[in-house]
């Protein structure tokens, strides 16, 4: 190491220093212990443009900076700043990270009851500096200072109440602490590869703002423009393992991982309100001018009813232009984003009930393959899609390779179609067997209203439940041996599932196990189907036939 300075600070015997208004005796109660070592350098930087420009900070009211790599400095005392008092401390000094002769710096007098931001810039190399707190609440304490690396008017600023940001080198500052608490950040850092922003608070936690390079493109005309969609990162593909804490107790602390997958991100400069939000929002208007509010009339209030719900959708389509996925998004004023989990969808049938929350563990999807991709914006407001901004195309990566080669590794589009196809069968027709089986057993109800003698309709009725449990078996196994787990001969759903579960959410493709059990589904399954064609076509409409013609009531779902 090579000394660069003398003492750059006022090298004072703090306990010759006043305190309260006065010097306090030698038996006074002293608690250095406790205190930082006064008279220290607390921040220093070098220009990146210029390996001699140096600007140093002390904790005493000095600022210091040297043109020359160190042979010499200039000193210059804090309270040269305008409207900055002698004994300020500087939090942090930067140099510009684009232009060698500007400089920020961060200083406060908490310490004697002075809670101002003071907050400085210099575009002379240290000679004259210049306030840039315009945005900063009074009792704001000023701590660190960040410049990205890529726009050279984008700064981050921690303060005793949260993170700001100014998109015109200080000029003016809006907060910026949405999901942060109220306290104080006392440093920040960018990470660069990632252009992830990291604030560390002052109540022990970390937060990491995922990604914040859209704010690069933040300027008046990108705000007047009706959406944006900005370029997402590289996404990086893997076979996430859900987070969550496990047996660890209820004292136990995890945060949330960012989003899996591609995250968009994009811009809206208005909302388009449905009929309902925008009646209260001129209700609200209406309330607070103290006047009365009108009725909307049945009509209106029926429309609001029955209107679709705006919304954005991200078309995302992969490098011959097919679409491979669509993710709904909000349609509200601001920065919005939305992550796709870089699957395609093999959805084969959707049922009109709503699936209970916690049951989509298992999704029917598959890993799309690495490459380039596209995604599109657009907005959705009463049946009529909109495009907004324009497309951006972004990388898929896996980021490790397969330990294991798959023989059948050509087959895999081969074999997706052909699960999806015979998958989107097999749940139709279940689907219909189960609707034909609700209705047979209904059928013994219905022999209540008849007007015949008992005899015939019962025995037919019998003999078509017999039938359906027959079916039952065949299609999904015996269900006495269900009820207390017993082994039972593979199912067509069996076989099914097996050619499904392994092939879902690997990248690996399907193996030979898997590919047999989806040939031995098939098989199975066309075995069933001419007894369950007849069941579905002929035997449940003649014997409801039947019914009815003997005076029994509708059946309807």
């Amino acid at each position: 190491w090579t000394p660069i300075s003398n003492n750059l600070t006022k090298n004072q015997e703090r306990l010759t220093l006043p305190i309260m208004g006065k010097r306090q005796s030698w038996d006074a109660v002293w608690d250095v212990y406790a205190m930082s070592t006064y008279n220290t350098i607390t921040s220093l930087s070098e220009s990146p443009i210029d390996e001699n420009i140096i600007f140093a900070g002390t904790d005493d009211g000095y600022i210091q900076y040297t043109t020359t790599g160190g042979e010499n400095w200039t000193n210059l005392n804090v309270n040269a700043l305008p409207g900055v008092p002698s004994t300020a401390f500087v939090n942090d000094i930067k140099a510009d990270l684009h232009d060698s002769n500007i400089a920020y710096v961060a200083l406060d007098n908490h310490k004697f009851g002075d809670y101002n931001p003071y907050l400085f810039k210099t575009v002379n190399g240290g000679k004259t500096w210049s306030a840039i707190n315009n945005g900063l609440p009074k009792g704001t304490l000023t701590w660190r200072l960040v410049q990205d690396h890529v726009n050279k008017n984008l700064l981050f600023l921690a303060t005793e109440y949260g993170i700001y940001v100014s998109f015109n080198q200080g000029t003016k500052w809006i907060k910026f602490s949405n999901g942060l608490p109220t306290i104080s950040f006392r440093d920040l850092a960018i990470q660069k590869r990632e252009n992830d922003l990291i604030g560390a608070s002052f109540g022990r936690s970390f937060y990491v703002f995922d990604d914040y390079s859209p704010l690069r493109e933040v300027s008046e005309e990108m705000l007047r423009k009706e959406g944006m969609l900005f370029k997402p990162r590289k996404a990086l593909q893997y076979t996430p393992v859900r987070g969550g804490s496990r047996s660890q107790g209820g004292d136990f602390f995890w945060a949330d991982n960012p989003p899996y997958g591609a995250v968009f991100k994009y811009y809206l400069s208005d909302a388009d309100k449905s009929m309902a939000d925008s009646r209260k929002e001129k209700e609200k208007d209406l309330k607070k001018a103290k006047k009365d509010i009108p009725f909307p009339g049945w009509d209106a209030l029926e429309n609001e009813k029955n209107q679709t719900k705006p919304t954005a959708i991200l078309v995302v389509k992969n490098a011959t232009n097919e679409v491979v996925a669509r993710i709904n998004g909000p349609l509200k004023k601001g920065f919005q984003q939305v992550s796709w989990d870089l699957t395609q969808s093999m959805q084969t049938v959707l049922t009109t009930a709503a699936e209970r929350e916690g049951r989509r563990r298992f999704r029917r999807a598959i890993m799309v393959d690495p490459g380039s991709y596209t995604v599109s914006l657009y907005k959705s407001v009463d049946g009529v899609a909109t495009q907004l901004g324009n497309p951006q195309t972004f990388e898929v990566e896996r980021i490790r390779k397969n330990v294991l080669t798959n023989p059948n590794a050509d087959k895999i589009a081969d074999y997706a179609q052909d699960l999806k196809e015979f998958s989107t069968k097999y749940g139709v027709t279940m689907n219909d067997f189960n609707k034909a089986s609700k209705k047979v057993k209904a059928f013994s109800k219905a022999l209540k209203y008849v007007s015949a003698t008992p005899g015939t309709l019962e025995n037919e009725v019998v003999q078509l439940q017999k039938t359906m449990h027959s079916l039952n078996v065949a299609l999904s196994g015996n269900t006495a041996k269900a009820e207390v787990g017993e082994k039972d001969d593979p199912t067509v759903s069996d076989r099914l599932m097996i050619a499904q579960r392994g092939f879902f959410g690997n990248s690996y493709g399907p193996t030979k196990m898997q590919m047999e059990s989806l040939q031995l589904a098939k098989k199975q399954f066309s075995g069933i189907m001419p007894e369950l064609f007849k069941f579905l076509e002929t035997d449940v409409p003649r014997v409801e036939k039947l019914l009815q013609d003997a005076g029994a009531p509708p059946i309807v779902d």
